[in-house]
């Protein structure tokens, strides 16, 4: 008989034996060899970026190569493609321009312009421009005459500049002369023709720090004779504010406000559009009411006769979208089209593209329970015929050719057994009759139309099938030529495998979920890992990669090389599906599709033993940070650790519109719906991250959680990055942080301590 304490040891000792060590110094090192920097140096020819040179089918773009970055040219009527220059005659004249050595395998071009005559190159490198001849490779400096040209508020015909004075509008003659006064009675919160972006920040307790000239926001017909703005009306504007402990200098902190409404206010800037006639001086009102920022988007857009525009814009709680046509002589608009939903009209999946400068107009809508096309007769508002019907969704609208009266787009879902979410480019009659696929190909298609409208450039991938970039003309859809295949066998040599697609059905039963699998290239069928769930219930998008890239360059591949197995949902309330399983999520954030992912990650456990659902985490940003605290406060017996970073963890004290849109006005079902609400119920391990200066999600919504789990008497982690804004993606303190939470409270592992990630540090650091 073996003695008791023998056979205790004994067994120890085998455990130690065949189970692998996590959470360990060397996975943290492996992890971050799969941190997006890292993997972006394993994978080659994988992207694509064209850059039209004017408007020929001609274009440029940034192939990474093993041997560096390559500036390619492709010329497509040509069907050449070569580089766009001598490298290493490029490095060498741009090194000694700028007194620094440039490596010919990594030159720091941000933009490159071709003039027509093709006898030099402009290439911008950060703050300068400058001109490199094609023949002996001298360059000179264009800083100055660049911008001159590039400057806001100049007209079509070049003759004539916009700009604010002392709140008020002027326009001058470029070629000199007296600037003309348009406006007389601007002031500092009722001003014409300021660009205000949505966060922009004004420094309250130290005003030097304000600093650079207003950018002036006009929109010129396209003969130069009429001029488009707004007044701003932001006397009962609100502000909200950052507090900015450590300034870059000195000891005092600063107060930054930015012009923010919340959900249901109507104390909010209003715009009050105009038309002045430069040659008459005459303005002309338009008169559609005052509207906030909140629903009203960018500018009216002119018709090419320079006389009429047209717009759209929500009414407040994004039940009703108006489009309208607008006279430039007269300031009368006319309402076109008016598109209302009992739940939410979402501006996400609007698509539309007019005609004949005012015949017809193709229109995307969910009324009929998918979003599809619609033609409508411009001039009576009256719908002509469907143009595509069917259980799938229209994403976009990418050419309406006139004189064949044919229709490019793409959608997701037509195409049977194949994943549902995945984009195909389509071809259509006016008359709904006729329509082709023209990328057959099974996956995810991201699509560039050249400006001649001739051909498109098309990437094609999934995350287990490679990119390959093609070009195909039009309007058949055969392709010319292969411009890149990539190139992944650097990051194959590392044991990587791609993440695994899933379809499971959802809590009725009958709907299919969708979602992927990411294990660690250690992985062992014989082990068993605690599940981590990767979320973003946002209804505006999906959170799974559906493309090669974003499937291997997403930070879920560096937290599964801890020893954990990570999952990503899309439940119900998410996009790019029927109106009917997007509407899941009106007035109803507060479920983010909990029982979705909890029914997927069962039906995942039955299937594969591997996985241990008993110790299931979650992380999220924003809308996930949100998603993140929820699940821990409403099912805690499932969900045990949480990661939450930059979450809007009251919707009421959210920018106005993203609350509105799925949220309706407020009510009860806000405050029931908020974190702050429940936070007496938490029970797991919940880390809190945020950046001091997110003008995104405000800390505010962090800090106002925190002080709701201290008055509940709850345990939890706070950490406040000093100077970051909502993104933290790239913030190495962050996620060594997340790791660290999951590997101690999950696996139960003590993390290596203070280990530093070097992958997001810059090349000058």
């Amino acid at each position: 008989m073996i003695p008791r304490i023998m056979t205790l040891t004994i067994l120890l000792s085998f455990g130690l034996c065949w189970v692998p060590a996590q959470g360990t110094l060397a996975d943290y090192q492996r992890a971050e060899t799969f941190l997006r920097p890292n993997v972006e140096k394993l994978i080659f020819n994988t992207q694509v970026a064209p850059h039209w040179i004017g408007e020929e089918p001609r274009f440029w773009f940034v192939n990474q190569t093993r041997s560096g970055k390559k500036y390619m040219l492709c010329d497509i009527p040509g069907n050449t493609l070569e580089p766009a220059f001598d490298h290493p005659r490029m490095a060498a004249v741009l090194s000694k321009f700028l007194t620094k050595t440039l490596p010919a395998e990594d030159l720091p071009i941000r933009q490159l312009e071709f003039p027509t005559e093709q006898r030099e190159i402009h290439v911008r490198l950060k703050d300068k421009w400058i001109a490199v001849r094609l023949d002996d490779y001298q360059c000179r400096d264009i800083t100055t005459e660049r911008a001159a040209e590039q400057a806001p508020g100049k007209s079509p015909d070049g003759k004539w500049l916009a700009f604010v004075g002392d709140y008020d509008l002027y326009v001058r003659p470029v070629a000199g002369g007296d600037a003309i006064r348009l406006t007389w009675d601007g002031t500092v919160d009722y001003a014409y023709a300021l660009a205000q972006q949505w966060d922009e920040l004004v420094c309250v307790s130290d005003s030097s720090q304000n600093k650079g000239e207003p950018e002036v926001a006009v929109s010129w017909s396209p003969d130069s004779r009429r001029l488009l703005t707004h007044r701003r009306d932001s006397r009962r504007a609100r502000d909200l504010f950052l507090f900015q402990s450590t300034p870059d200098q000195g000891f005092r902190a600063r107060v930054w406000s930015y012009e923010r409404a919340l959900p249901g206010e109507t104390d909010t800037s209003l715009l009050q559009f105009m038309i002045f006639d430069v040659e008459t001086r005459a303005r002309i009102l338009i008169d559609l009411p005052p509207l906030s920022p909140v629903t009203a988007w960018g500018m009216p857009r002119w018709f090419e006769d320079g006389r009429r525009l047209h717009y759209h814009y929500h009414e407040r709680g994004y039940q009703t979208l108006h489009l309208v046509e607008i006279d430039a002589t007269t300031g009368h608009s006319r309402t076109v089209l008016t598109e209302t939903s009992p739940t939410v009209v979402d501006v996400g999946l609007l698509t539309q593209e007019i005609t004949g400068d005012g015949d017809e107009l193709f229109w995307a809508s969910e009324r009929d329970g998918w979003n599809q096309l619609y033609l409508f007769d411009w001039k009576t508002g009256q719908l002509k015929n469907h143009v595509t019907r069917g259980a799938y969704v229209v994403r976009e609208i990418i050419h309406v050719d006139e004189k064949e009266r044919q229709v490019f787009f793409t959608a997701n879902g037509r195409e049977p057994d194949r994943d549902p979410y995945l984009r195909h480019l389509y071809r259509a009659g006016f008359d709904g009759n006729g329509l082709v696929l023209l990328t057959p190909e099974n996956a995810e298609h991201e699509i560039t139309i050249s400006p001649d409208k001739k051909y498109v450039i098309d990437t094609y991938s999934r995350v287990d099938l490679p990119p390959v970039t093609v070009i195909r003309a039009l309007p058949d859809g055969g392709i010319i030529r292969t411009i890149a295949a990539a190139d992944i066998t650097d990051l194959q040599a590392t044991g990587w495998q791609p993440p695994e697609p899933f379809t499971v059905k959802g809590p009725d039963g009958k709907t299919d979920i969708y979602g992927v699998i990411i294990k660690p290239t250690t992985f062992d069928p014989n082990r068993s890992y605690p599940v981590i769930d990767a979320a973003y219930s946002g209804p505006h998008t999906i959170r799974t990669p559906k493309s090669y890239r974003r499937g291997c360059l997403n930070e879920d591949l560096a937290m599964a090389e801890l020893g954990f197995v990570v999952v990503t949902v899309d439940g119900f309330g998410t996009a790019y599906r029927s109106k009917k399983f997007h509407d899941f999520s009106y007035r109803n954030l507060g479920d983010i599709g909990a029982a979705d992912h909890i029914a997927a990650l069962q039906q995942l456990a039955k299937k594969h033993n591997w996985m241990d659902i008993s110790r299931v985490g979650m992380y999220g940003h924003s809308a996930g940070g949100y998603d993140t605290v929820r699940a821990l406060l409403t099912h805690p017996e499932f969900y045990k650790v949480g990661v939450a970073s930059a979450g809007n963890h009251d919707h009421r004290m959210a920018k106005a519109w993203w609350p509105e849109h799925w949220m309706g006005m407020p009510g009860g079902h806000y405050d029931e719906q908020s974190n702050l609400t429940h936070a007496a119920d938490l029970q797991g391990k919940l880390l809190l991250m945020h950046g001091d200066m997110d003008a995104n999600v405000n800390p505010a919504c962090t800090l106002r959680l925190n002080g709701a789990l201290i008055a509940a008497n709850k345990d939890f982690d706070l950490v406040i990055i000093p100077n970051r804004g909502h993104n933290l993606g790239d913030h190495p303190y962050v996620v060594r942080r997340r790791w660290d939470y999951f590997v101690q409270h999950l696996l139960g592992v003590t993390p290596p301590r203070e280990y530093t990630i070097t992958a997001f540090r810059k090349k000058n650091d």
